[in-house]
């Protein structure tokens, strides 16, 4: 978020196949835009903007940490393996078809230094 801006959903909820599991990804129906696997946890670098799928490098984006946010909850840290890129999701704990799972998260806050 910059410039005092608020952030908007841009986009599609679609459905995708993960690029580093293979797993059968369903969209989200809390109101948000699927944007990782969550079964592996990890993503595509395709957004340039939240939502937007504009971005062209689609490198996979690999989950390196696990951070507390007081508003949004857990966030997964991903960092690109192509670019670089280092970005930020919500994790999905709350979606009634397919919740990203907790096992997936307490392993990565382990990594990540998380109590």
């Amino acid at each position: 978020m910059t410039g005092g801006r608020r952030f908007t959903v841009q986009g599609t909820n679609n459905a995708f196949t993960c690029a580093h599991c293979g797993a059968e990804v369903r969209p989200l129906r809390n109101g948000s835009v699927r944007n990782h696997c969550p079964v592996c946890l990890h993503s595509l670098h395709v957004d340039i903007q939240p939502g937007d799928r504009a971005c062209t490098c689609h490198g996979v984006m690999v989950p390196v940490g696990l951070d507390q946010s007081g508003k949004k909850g857990w966030m997964i840290l991903h960092c690109c393996s192509k670019c670089g890129f280092e970005g930020r999701n919500r994790a999905a704990l709350d979606d009634p078809d397919q919740p990203d799972d907790w096992d997936a998260l307490v392993a990565l806050s382990r990594r990540s230094g998380q109590p």
